[in-house]
This record gives C-alpha cells, structure tokens and sequence, in this order.
C-alpha cells in the first residue's frame, strides 16, 4: 500500500519499501529496506546503490547498516527553489541516528542531499561524513553513457597554490577532486555534476573511480578531505556537538556539463551569496612580476605616470590602479602616503597587499605589531593537536586566525590601509589560515570555521559602509571554497608572461570559468606581462600578446605586470593598450567559455563567449597556439561554437589585426607559433 503526498509539482509517493520524488526530469527512489537511494535523470543518466555513511568510534557506518528506515516529505520553498524535501532516519539498537535530507526542486535536473548523525544523552564526533556513497562492492554504479567516448572525471583543486592544475582524467582511472567535480562524455558534452553547496565547517572531497570507460563505479562525496593538496600536514578535525551535520551536496545532469557547472555556481551563489561589487572590472598595474622585492618609490609613481599617459585608452569607467604587492615594506610611511597622494592626483587608486594568516621570520619572539607588545609570533603560531607549530608552508608559518592577538594584529594593518587611502587589497596566502589545527578559540573545530572566521573579519573591516568607499577585495593564493569574503580570486597559481604561464593559467580558465560572476564578481588572470617580468626572459611579441589575450577572456582583472621604464615594455603598452574593440570586450567583465573539455591537464585552445550586442547574438572566439616554434591551423566548426549552419552567412572581424571577410561554413584558424586571435562573428 502506497500512498502520494500532496506537496508541489513534485509528485512524491511513500509506500512500504520505498520512497519516491519526481519532478519529470529526475526521479529520487530510496529503498525503506536496505537504506540505499538511486537517482535516474530522463537522459538516462543514474546513480544507483548510494548510501551515507559516517565514521564513528565503532568504525565506519552506512545508511544500509540500519534495520529500520523511515520517510517523510514536505513541501520546500528556499533559495534553491519550491520543491520537496524527503527526510530519512535510519535506526538501529546500539548506532547513533542518521538523516538524510533528499529536496528535489520543480523544473532543475539537479537535487541535493545531506546527512546528520545524532545520538541521545551524548555527543556525536567525526572527522568524516558522506552524504553520497556509491561502491560496486555494494552493487552502486553511476553511468553517464559515452558515445564511443571515455568519460572523464574533473580533478577541481582546492586552492591554487603550488601550481597545481585543474586535469580532466579519463576513465577507467580515478581522482580525488575538492569541493566539485564533474564526469561528463567530452564529444557529447552529457555529464554529471557534484558539489558541495556550504562551506561553513567541512572541507569537501570527492573519489570517483571507474573500471571501464563508460560508467564510474566509485563515488564517494564527504566532508573531511585532508592531505597534500589541502596543504594539512595533520588530519581533518573532529566536528562534535549533540548533531554533526555533512556539507549540502548538490547532483545534476546535463546535457551540458559546462551549463551544469555554471548551475553549480548559481547554486552557490543562492545558498550564500557573493560579495557584492558595484564597480566595473578592475584596470591598473600590479608591482610584483615588475620588480618583486626591488620595488621602490620611483617605479611605483613612474608607473602611474605612464599609464595617466595612456589614461584615455586604458581604463575602465575612468578608474586605473595601481598596486602595491610584496615588499612595499620597504618604502617609509612617508613614502607611501606620498605614493598615493601621486596616484590620486593621476586620477587613479592605490592599492595594497597583505598576508593575514603567513608569519614570514624566524624569531617567533617577535612582537606581534598592533598588540603593544602583548602578544609574540609564538602565541599567533597555529599548532597541531599535540601542541606543535605546524610545518611551514611556501617558505611560512600559519597564524591562527581565531587569535586575539591576531585580531588586533589585523584591526591594526587594515586600519593603517584605509587610513593612508588605498582602495584594494591584494590579500595572499590565504590557505595557511585555513590549514587543520588546534586554535585558540575553541568554539572552532576545524579549519574552514577558522578560515570562515578569520575572513568574515577582513571583510566587514573594509565594509564600504564602514569605511566610506568603496574597497576592492583581491584574494590571490587561496581555498576556492568558501567565497563570499573577495570580489576576485586568482583563478590559478602566479602567471607570468612566457606563453607556458598563458597556458598555465588558461588551463585553471578550462575548468573554472564558471566562478565568475557567480562565486567571485572576477576571476583575476593574474598580472598581465606584455614584455618582461623580473624573474624570466623577454617575450617574443606574439607571445606577450597572447598573454594579454587570455587575460582579456578571463572575466577579468586587468592589472598589468610591465617596469613599464622598459622601452619595449611602452611600445607594447601603447599599441596594445589603445585597441579599443579589445578593451571593450575586457570591460564586459564576462567570462569566455573553453568549447572542449578534452584537454586532460592542459589548457583548451578555444574559447568563446555569446553575448548581446544592440540585440544581437554575437559570438567571440579566442584561439591559441601554445606551442613555441611550430605554426598551427584550427578547424572551427560552427556547430560547435552553438552557431546555426543554416545561416547564409557570418562577417568575421579579427580584432587585433582589424582583419574583416566572411563565412558561409567552418572556417579556419591560422597562427603563428605562440599567436593567438580574437575573433568576433555576426550573422550578416
């Protein structure tokens, strides 16, 4: 006997051995005898035989261990959308409770699901909670069919330090991935997509495995990732209370995996949103690949001078910064009042750059400045559970950011910002206060509380309705997730200028485009290069070119790198920076989208973005040719780049070159060894 539950256009039904959730695009079924839950889209994509499972004292318990299983369901109207949610509790004599939380929402191929443990009269601990877990032992699988293609199974980092990549890795195989992931046929773009929607307390991983190409046959989802590439030297912390709850898990297919990304994204966005700014894309100049720890006084204000000399070409809304990186420490408090009185009477901003979470010496007898000598380095240090400082990371040390003595120490710093009047802050590794460990407040248990903490601070320090302007918030190396406390993010590791660093970076676009404009107003391609950093070999012109090319695609922060004292480094400036069908496209603040997803842990070398221009359908295309010394020639097949074959014909405009014709087919893409091209296309 089995009866439907009035709810929304959910159609929902409970009966004896199982519970179901229907929204005409994915249907939910979870089994009331054995504890396990399926999904099956109508593309027919599935994931079946998926428990939860938790690790307790006693060892680790799934969903399935549990003799009893009973359901209710309720109508939801939240952020995400109207829908229903089904709630699942799983008992046994002798086991803590557990909960499940399936919602399916009207109208989205996505669902989410998480996971609670209680138990009565005690507490509950655990460093580890899946609310998703498939294994072919207990006869799971997920399979996204592949037309004759293997899947793929997206490794998204954690953060982006250490130049690590983004690597789409074919199956059969395996990978761990942080916080999302998608698996998804790169021919026919069909794939699934997995994440976490809350980042308040666990780090989120993902392992996913497949024996065969076209159907993974291990998916674990959990919160209590941990390892190198979290940068812990040290477990995930236990998270206790009378409840410890998972991450809010968000699953979808599509017929799309790039849509479903970017649903992912929103998704985010609804469930926390980002940080609001008002401003256009940032233009300006970045000191660190022009100079490193040679920056001075005369570089930073010849810097504004050249580019208040270009003022009428390169800018967005009339506003260029110009920015501080590391080691403007060693300019005076004079000189740097001085700085930005000279930048402000160039019409344009200052900025700055700190490291909240990185003590950077070796006398941990330091005094901690803001404290009035109340406090040392060694008080500050983030320790383990032993009460050892933790290993450095990148050459230093993390601070804990839950500290009082750190809280002074950052009152003290963004003060001083605010008052000598910069306007944007560059702040840089960030992961070091986001690293596992005991810390002194000890209503935080893990490291994401204590991220979460640490820069809840910065940002309602530097709040425009706190200071009286508005403040750019930068965050470069640091945790993708949680994202609410930058305007930008450093989509990858430190680019410079050779076409390996604009491939590099384009590989972090390949994967991550989707956190602009939906996690992070930018993402920030880093400092733009056009002819030389501090620590390489001039650029050969196409290579410098291509440089300022993936940055224009990136969504974008349009700080550039140059010593701008360099001859070569203004000739460039002047010809490139004054392209204004460029420019423009840079200002639109949209991010270009990768059209392959086959690139394993490369980059894709075509891009585009479909937008609007006076009520046309307009599509740019960014080409590359990441190769040295050898030319290349790309096929563009209009289908693949969602243009209408039927159409008569398309006007081509090259907007480098200026370079005009057009096309009645695909087309074809000649470059230069290390060229790329900017390639704008309109119906006639």
């Amino acid at each position: 006997m089995s009866k439907d539950v009035a709810t929304t256009s959910v159609q929902t039904t409970i009966g004896l051995d199982a519970v179901t959730a229907d929204n005409g695009i994915v249907r939910l079924a979870i089994s009331l005898t054995d504890g396990t839950y399926e999904l099956a889209w109508q593309n027919g994509d599935r994931i079946t035989g998926a428990s939860g499972a938790v690790k307790l004292d006693s060892g680790l318990r799934h969903t399935t261990d549990y003799a009893q299983h009973l359901a209710t369901v309720a109508p939801t109207d939240e952020a995400l959308g109207r829908g229903a949610t089904v709630t699942v509790t799983h008992e046994a004599a002798g086991y803590p409770t557990m909960e499940q939380q399936f919602t399916v929402y009207e109208q989205t191929p996505f669902v989410t699901v998480r996971l609670t443990v209680r138990e009565l009269n005690t507490t509950v601990q655990t460093n580890y909670i899946a609310p998703v877990f498939v294994t072919a032992d207990a006869g799971g699988s997920l399979q996204a069919a592949a037309d004759g293609e293997a899947l793929r199974a997206l490794l998204i980092p954690f953060d982006n330090d250490k130049w690590v990549r983004y690597e789409s890795i074919e199956l059969p195989g395996s990978v761990e991935s942080y916080e999302a992931s998608a698996i998804y046929d790169a021919v026919t773009r069909r794939g699934l997509v997995v994440g976490s929607l809350t980042h308040d307390t666990w780090k989120t991983g993902l392992r996913i495995a497949g024996d065969t190409a076209s159907a993974a046959n291990w998916l674990e989802v959990f919160g209590g990732a941990a390892g190198e590439l979290t940068r812990d030297s040290i477990t995930h912390s236990e998270v206790i209370g009378d409840t410890v709850t998972s991450p809010l898990i968000f699953i979808g297919s599509y017929d799309d995996y790039r849509e479903g990304l970017e649903a992912f994204g929103k998704a985010n966005a609804k469930v926390t949103p980002a940080l609001a700014w008002e401003g256009g894309v940032p233009f300006g100049w970045n000191s660190w690949s022009a100079a490193a720890d040679k920056l001075d006084y005369d570089l930073y204000v010849k810097t504004s001078d050249f580019l208040h000399g270009i003022r009428n070409d390169f800018h967005n809304e009339g506003v260029v910064y110009i920015n501080f990186d590391s080691f403007w420490t060693s300019l005076s408090e004079e000189q740097l009042t001085d700085a930005v009185a000279h930048v402000n009477a160039n019409g344009q901003k200052a900025g700055i750059y700190w490291t909240p979470f990185t003590f950077w010496g070796n006398n941990f007898d330091q005094a901690v400045e803001g404290t009035d000598g109340a406090y040392a380095y060694r008080d500050l240090l983030l320790r383990d559970r032993a009460g050892n400082v933790l290993p450095s990371l990148d050459g230093g040390l993390s601070i804990d950011p839950t500290h009082p003595g750190n809280l002074l120490r950052t009152e003290y710093h963004l003060s001083r910002f605010v008052e000598w009047g910069f306007e944007y802050v560059k702040l840089d590794f960030l992961g070091h206060g986001a690293v596992e460990g005991k810390h002194y407040n000890t209503s935080i248990q893990t490291g994401i509380q204590a991220y979460n903490f640490g820069m809840a601070v910065i940002r309602d320090r530097l709040a425009p309705e706190l200071i009286g302007r508005p403040f750019h918030i930068n965050l470069s190396i640091a945790p993708l997730f949680p994202y609410q406390y930058g305007h930008s993010r450093r989509i990858s590791c430190d680019a410079f200028g050779l076409i390996a660093d604009t491939e590099y970076m384009l590989n972090a676009l390949t994967n991550g485009w989707w956190m602009n404009d939906a996690l992070y107003r930018f993402n920030d391609p880093d400092h733009t290069v056009l002819y030389k950093s501090f620590n390489q070999e001039s650029t050969a012109y196409h290579e410098g070119r291509s440089r300022l090319t993936a940055s224009v695609v990136a969504g974008t922060v349009m700080l550039m790198g140059d010593d701008f004292r360099n001859e070569e480094a203004r000739k460039r400036a002047e010809e490139w920076l004054s392209n204004q069908d460029v420019l423009r496209l840079a200002r639109k603040g949209q991010t270009f989208v990768p059209v392959e997803g086959n690139s394993s842990a490369g980059a894709s070398d075509l891009f585009l973005l479909r937008t609007l221009e006076d009520d046309a359908v307009i599509v740019y295309l960014a080409v590359f040719n990441y190769d040295r010394e050898r030319k290349a020639e790309r096929a563009i097949a209009l289908d693949r780049i969602g243009l209408s074959p039927k159409t008569e014909r398309f006007a081509i405009q090259e907007l480098w070159s200026g370079e005009a014709y057009s096309v009645s087919s695909g087309f074809r893409v000649e470059l230069e060894p290390m060229e790329s091209k900017l390639i704008r296309i309109a119906e006639e």
